[in-house]
């Protein structure tokens, strides 16, 4: 089967054989023009009834062909092409064609085996289109062959000279053919290389673009990431729609890192991630946002929804237990605002820490909000809740 087409989509492939098809008849009606004129020249060797009959015989055998491409059962065959079979068809009637010529014009449309095996050359492998020659060369000694049985043959000469003339052409062209073939598998060669290359490359990219929007220890989004997709969040948000953003920090970190070592921290941190994303959706979206604090943000929820998640998230970071490790009162503070459309980003994130702080200052372990939406006729904030 041929590589270069069958990558193609059926109906490509199938206009693409068609449209090789079509040329081929033209090759054929080429050669029958030039029967006929050495026919009306004085060159035949038989009754016109014979050429007519394998005209009709011709068109036939062709029909076969024809029904094959647009019925699409070629695709069932191993080269959907047909290009062999179209090939030795085309050289068994090419040898009727100079049998029905007298040695001097059999000369002249030996040229013909050419275009025949040209239509191949591209498309059949070297073994192939090394049995097509042969056989255009055995039917041609057999022609030469039957006519010196005949007794009808010219001075010998002539069919030596045709003889020698048709091999070194088929000779050739075998050469060139398997030139091509060879050229063609280094082309294949290179191009699966090629392809394997840009699939490596672009698992690279993959692997860059995620380490570059991903924090290393925690798996999470970092921030970077964070603020890119939220502004492109905000700016998707209906005018009837809200996010819930959180800020969230675990407290007494750094006592934790102080007395267990940074290892344990590292531990707490992921500990939290693998937690955090349990308790959420999968819309929702938490990243690392430096340290030990978390940025949360909540598409499609009320005031209630960020409350209720944000304390479910408290209380589960509260009884969760760091693997291998003993600490005992984890715990966390979380402050909450909403984004609506048209507010700011920069903003909301600084209501959210201003929660955050009273959250901290008000004893820890505790979630603090700042309900404060944009009034979008004045521009101006109501005061905090």
């Amino acid at each position: 089967m041929n590589t270069s087409t069958t990558r193609l989509e059926p109906q490509a492939l199938q206009r693409l054989l068609l449209n090789r098809f079509a040329m081929a008849l033209g090759t054929y009606a080429m050669a029958v023009l030039l029967l006929m004129l050495a026919i009306a020249t004085g060159h035949g060797r038989v009754p016109l009834a014979v050429p007519l009959l394998g005209g009709v015989l011709l068109v036939l055998s062709q029909l076969v062909f024809f029904l094959l491409l647009r019925s699409e059962r070629n695709l069932r065959l191993r080269d959907p092409g047909m290009i062999e079979a179209q090939v030795l068809v085309a050289l068994f009637w090419q040898t009727g064609l100079l049998g029905c010529l007298n040695g001097e014009a059999r000369g002249t449309l030996l040229a013909f085996y050419a275009p025949i095996l040209l239509f191949g050359l591209f498309q059949l492998p070297a073994r192939a289109f090394a049995r097509c020659a042969a056989f255009g060369f055995v039917g041609f000694v057999g022609l030469e062959l039957w006519d010196a049985y005949r007794l009808q043959a010219v001075a010998p000469e002539l069919p030596l000279l045709q003889l020698a003339t048709l091999f070194a052409l088929l000779f050739w062209l075998c050469l060139f053919g398997r030139y091509i073939n060879a050229m063609r598998q280094r082309m294949h060669q290179r191009r699966h290389a090629l392809v394997a290359h840009q699939n490596t490359l672009r698992g690279m990219m993959r692997q860059l673009e995620d380490q570059a929007s991903t924090d290393e220890l925690t798996g999470l989004c970092n921030r970077r990431h964070f603020l890119r997709l939220a502004e492109r969040e905000l700016t998707r948000l209906p005018a009837q729609g809200q996010y819930g953003l959180a800020l969230i920090d675990l407290d007494h970190f750094k006592r934790i890192n102080d007395r267990y070592g940074h290892a344990a921290g590292d531990r707490v941190l992921q500990t939290f991630a693998t937690l955090a994303q349990a308790c959420l959706r999968e819309g929702d979206v938490l990243a690392r946002y430096g340290g030990e604090e978390f940025v949360l943000l909540l598409p499609g929820v009320n005031l209630d929804q960020i409350s209720i998640c944000c304390e479910r998230l408290r209380e589960a970071f509260s009884t969760a237990e760091p693997l291998g490790l003993s600490l005992g009162g984890l715990s966390l503070s979380i402050g909450m605002t909403r984004l609506q459309r048209g507010d700011n980003l920069d903003l909301a994130l600084q209501r959210a820490d201003q929660a955050l702080y009273r959250a901290k200052h008000n004893g820890r372990n505790r979630c603090e909000a700042s309900w404060e939406p944009t009034d979008a006729r004045t521009g101006r904030r109501s005061a905090s809740s």
